[in-house]
């Protein structure tokens, strides 16, 4: 795989944020509560040790993108910032996307080129099903997920996961010419 091709695409709500919940519930901190608690509430463990060597594989080119309205948008930014998400992660402060609706994250991916896709929601997978080739179901799901995904439950395991699939194949042993 040509590294320079790659691009990578993460979610905000329950996997740079907030973290699975074993549940499957919201984060009502994030959501409901006040923005002083907003933005004290935690990013996802993890995030911090695994996502910056994954924004360097993919030489910087990674987005966040994350479905949500415009208040929560607002928060999100406010977040990011607060917690020097973008220093801490390498992912540039102009590479977060916001769409409306799961399904519009197709485009976005489409748009951007993105080849790698880690995201908690089966219902997103399914859209970007023939766009990203590399697609990661984060956390723990109420129900059994597709085999057409890969499964991380924590940030170490799609660390691994997605480190693995971007390792260059081994070339072949150079064979002798003949005289």
């Amino acid at each position: 795989m040509n590294t320079n091709q790659l691009r990578l695409g993460v979610d905000f709500g329950r996997v740079i944020h907030g973290g699975p919940l074993v549940h499957g519930g919201a984060d009502t901190v994030f959501l409901d509560g006040d923005e002083e608690e907003a933005l004290r509430s935690p990013a996802t463990e993890g995030v911090y040790e695994v996502l910056p060597e994954l924004v360097a594989a993919f030489g910087g080119r990674a987005w966040i993108i994350s479905k949500c309205g415009d208040r929560v948008r607002r928060r999100t930014l406010a977040w990011l910032d607060h917690h020097d998400f973008y220093a801490r992660t390498g992912i540039p402060r102009g590479n977060v996307r916001f769409c409306r609706k799961r399904a519009e994250k197709a485009g976005h991916c489409a748009g951007l080129g993105i080849t790698h896709m880690i995201d908690d929601r089966v219902d997103v997978h399914r859209a970007i099903r023939e766009i990203v080739p590399y697609r990661y179901l984060f956390g723990p799901q109420k129900r059994p997920a597709p085999d057409w995904v890969r499964k991380p439950r924590t940030w170490a395991e799609a660390g691994e996961l997605i480190s693995a699939d971007i390792r260059p194949a081994p070339r072949p042993p150079a064979t002798r010419r003949s005289r």
